[in-house]
This record gives C-alpha cells, sequence and structure tokens, in this order.
C-alpha cells in the first residue's frame, strides 16, 4: 500500500473535495463519495500514513495527484 506523511484531517476532507468528491455524513469518521466511490475519513489527526496511503488508493488517485490537491 502507499505511504504519504500522517495529515491532518480537514487536510484532507479539502483535497479530496477539490478532486471531485463531497461529504455524505458525518460522525466520527467523515462519510464522502463521488457519486461512483465512497470513502471514508477518519477524524484522527494525524492520519496514519499507511491509512492516508489506503484513502487515496480507494479515491482512484495517485499520491502525486493527491499531493498537488494539497
Amino acid at each position: 500500500m502507499p505511504r504519504l506523511p500522517g495529515i491532518n484531517h480537514l487536510q484532507a476532507v479539502k483535497a479530496l473535495q477539490k478532486a471531485g468528491f463531497f461529504i455524505k455524513r458525518q460522525s466520527k469518521h467523515i462519510i464522502m463519495t463521488n457519486g461512483k466511490n465512497i470513502i471514508i475519513v477518519p477524524r484522527n489527526n494525524p492520519i496514519g500514513p499507511l491509512t492516508m496511503g489506503g484513502i487515496v488508493q480507494e479515491a482512484g488517485l495517485t499520491i502525486e495527484e493527491f499531493k498537488k490537491l494539497l
């Protein structure tokens, strides 16, 4: 699984919104969708590198694409 340095969950949500995702629901986790994919972002600060890598992969992005969105 790809690795990213740990980042704040709010930064991750903003980057995913730039990629076309929107917030569907919020509780202990933030559920986001683009109509096709559903991803779950935990409210951890920072989100661990392996977890963040998995989220980026589920979103259908590469690490480089995601870093540009940050």
